[in-house]
């Protein structure tokens, strides 16, 4: 593993953290105490060639970025941007839904969506969480039934990310219950669908400026040139999206326990009590030295696991481990930048609070540590 960045990597995460930070973060409070999904940054980010950061210029992208470089540009994002909810969309996007559609879609599908996803004019939703089967997701209920021209669908989706916006869902349904996870099948369904419907958006504890809901499919037709690979190749489209989900959508929080880091060290400096700043105690201090490790550790894995892709090498055990380690690491910089803070952290005007609650949210929904924690026992064998 080479950890020297070219000079044009360190010049493209410059401008990415530049752009973040001067027009990523409008409004964040307000917008986060209001539930508010920013159209217009979603935009911008478009413009900018966020969404298109890993997509051929043929279909709409920028081709900017090999995978190394796109981790660099996504922490640079999470440096320069504080509004958690915009960020998980753009990734929950980018590597859930337009990587499945460029690694596995037919000429017609990356023509039709990729385009329109890059430019923003277009939002995706990855459909595979069901309420009665939560992370169980080789016993799905959702069904897709082979008629003339193509499938019915039917069964609901929930917790996914912007479902009550989306224009086109990635859907996982099963095509032969009687195979379990060898007779699952991927679809792409438009919101135009006839039968197909999307769910208010829930309020949440964090990641409030992205809508999360559900998918409603009832007797949906889906043509079959919508159907993603192969029919009953579901399982590895899920496993093959998930291991790059894994690796990057929680990039752009290293990005955020830097910016964090700074915040900290700055206030511990600055703030003073009992005649020096607080940043001589050792109850302060010792925290920020944490916050540091936890953040050196965190870009060692995640620059091993982009390194892996890059060589075209499996990483779903060090994706695992990167996601379980990486999100709980952001959650407990996220609590000590909070009691750093004291009460200036517990006040929601300064934003201090808000990492926080985004820190639970990346915890517990985008794949919560005990199922991370079965997916590494399960790969040692356990």
């Amino acid at each position: 593993m080479n950890f020297d960045w070219s000079e044009a990597q360190l010049a493209y995460r410059d401008r990415m953290q530049t752009f973040a930070f001067e027009h990523l973060s409008d409004d964040v409070i307000d917008r986060d105490e209001r539930s508010e999904f920013a159209e217009d940054l979603w935009q911008r980010a478009a413009e900018f060639g966020i969404q298109g950061l890993y997509i051929p210029t043929e279909y709409g992208g920028r081709a900017s970025a090999d995978i190394e470089t796109a981790m660099l540009a996504m922490e640079a994002l999470g440096y320069g941007c504080s509004d958690g909810g915009l960020l998980l969309a753009l990734n929950a996007q980018m590597w859930a839904v337009q990587l499945p559609i460029l690694h596995f879609g037919s000429e017609f599908q990356k023509e039709r969506f990729l385009p329109k996803l890059c430019d923003g004019t277009w939002k995706g939703a990855h459909g595979i969480t069901e309420p009665s089967t939560g992370s169980d997701v080789f016993h799905l209920k959702t069904t897709a039934e082979k008629v003339d021209g193509g499938y019915v669908l039917n069964g609901s989706k929930c917790m996914v990310t912007l479902a009550p916006i989306c224009d086109v869902a990635l859907v996982v349904a099963s095509t032969n219950p009687a195979k379990g996870k060898w007779g699952l099948s991927t679809f792409l369904v438009e919101a135009k669908q006839q039968g197909f419907r999307r769910g208010a958006n829930h309020l949440k504890m964090g990641l409030r400026t992205v809508p999360i809901g559900e998918l409603h499919l009832n007797d949906c037709f889906v043509p079959e040139s919508h159907r993603l690979g192969k029919e009953g190749g579901g399982f590895a489209t899920f496993n093959h999206s998930l291991e790059f989900e894994r690796c990057c959508i929680l990039a752009s929080q290293v990005g955020a326990m830097q910016r964090q880091l700074e915040t900290c060290v700055r206030y511990a400096k600055e703030r003073s009590q009992f005649g020096q700043p607080i940043g001589k105690f050792q109850s302060i201090s010792n925290r920020i030295a944490d916050m540091k490790v936890r953040l050196e550790t965190s870009k060692l894995m995640l620059y091993k696991v982009a390194w892996l892709k890059s060589q075209g090498k499996s990483a779903m055990m060090d994706a695992a481990i990167l996601k379980l380690y990486l999100s709980e690491c952001y959650a407990q910089s996220s609590e000590d930048a909070v009691r750093i803070h004291g009460g200036r952290g517990y006040l929601c005007e300064n934003g201090i609070d808000r990492d926080w609650r985004d820190a639970i949210g990346g915890v517990l929904y985008a794949g919560t540590s005990d199922i991370q924690r079965n997916i590494i026992a399960g790969l040692l064998g356990v």
